[in-house]
């Protein structure tokens, strides 16, 4: 008998939940940053266990929203963890007990439907000793009763199958929701745009502005198998543009490169990428560019 059902990955800005979807997966689905709130969307990664076809839903990071965007976030966080069979709460061995966890503790009871199953993994265990993680479990479960606990490296690897295990043993039984080699349901040109968006993150560290965002304008199926992917960089300010450019375009030369490699590798075919850089001071109040990122601008309404 098949089983399939939904996974949500929860947590503070940079528990790492998006690594753990990519280890989960086997591919790269969600885009990893150590900048916060890199994540804006729900990202759905498939992955078979099994008889079990389990659709992980990589959540925003939970955290206090100040902005519009921030707003909308957090509430497609809470959406994806309501809709899902499963929830599973990360949490960094390292940081513990922190008051954003705390308050996501509080949140779960009133935003989870009664019953529903949530299980804690206390990931990046390479980072503290035994008897801190044992600690660390006993408290957590002191604040809550999980369903289970599981001490993971999402980085490394440790303990996420053992995770993938029990969960194709939680979820529903009943037919698969995707087709068996299909490891996304993100629209390509969503993915694509994710991935550009990351590796101007990594490439501009501290002076990365965050209201930034990437989208996929053109895609053009060539007949030599090839695809031109046409995709622009929106920033709020004139200063931005010059950041994201870099002296003599170097940095959207080196970014466009490194985005063009990874897709090329992520879709087994030449990719011709043309990257575009304009200022649009109000995008983070257009309802057209929040579609664009797969969250609803109502969401962000105060």
């Amino acid at each position: 008998m098949t089983r399939c059902g939904l996974v949500a990955l929860i947590g503070e800005p940079n528990a790492g939940k998006s690594t753990l979807l990519n280890r989960m997966v086997g591919a790269k689905v969600s885009i990893v940053t150590h900048k916060v709130q890199t994540t804006r969307t729900r990202i759905r990664g498939i992955a078979i266990e099994g008889e079990a076809q389990l659709v992980f839903v990589d959540t925003p990071g939970l955290f206090r929203p100040r902005r519009r965007l921030d707003r909308a976030m957090v509430k497609a966080a809470w959406g994806g963890a309501a809709d899902a069979d499963v929830v599973v709460l990360l949490i960094e061995a390292h940081r513990g007990v922190t008051d954003g966890v705390r308050e996501i503790l509080d949140r779960l009871a009133d935003q989870l439907p009664k019953g529903r199953t949530v299980a804690l993994a206390i990931n990046k265990i390479d980072k503290v000793p035994a008897e801190r993680l044992l600690a660390l479990s006993a408290e957590m479960n002191g604040l809550r009763d999980f369903a289970a606990t599981f001490m993971i490296s999402a980085e490394r690897g440790h303990g996420v199958e053992d995770l993938r295990r029990w969960l194709a043993e939680q979820v529903p039984e009943g037919p698969w929701l995707y087709p068996e080699d299909q490891i996304a349901d993100l629209p390509l040109r969503m993915i694509a745009a994710e991935m550009t968006r990351e590796k101007l993150t990594l490439r501009l560290h501290q002076e990365l502005p965050y209201e930034l965002t990437v989208e996929t304008e053109a895609w053009e199926e060539r007949k030599d198998g090839s695809v031109r992917i046409d995709q622009v960089i929106y920033v709020a300010r004139e200063g931005h543009k010059g950041i994201a450019l870099g002296p003599k375009g170097e940095t959207i030369k080196a970014v466009g490169k490194a985005a063009r490699e990874e897709l090329k590798a992520f879709l087994g075919r030449e990719v011709h990428l043309f990257l575009t850089v304009k200022v649009r001071p109000g995008w983070l109040e257009e309802r057209e560019r929040y579609g664009e990122i797969g969250l609803d601008f109502r969401d962000g309404d105060a």
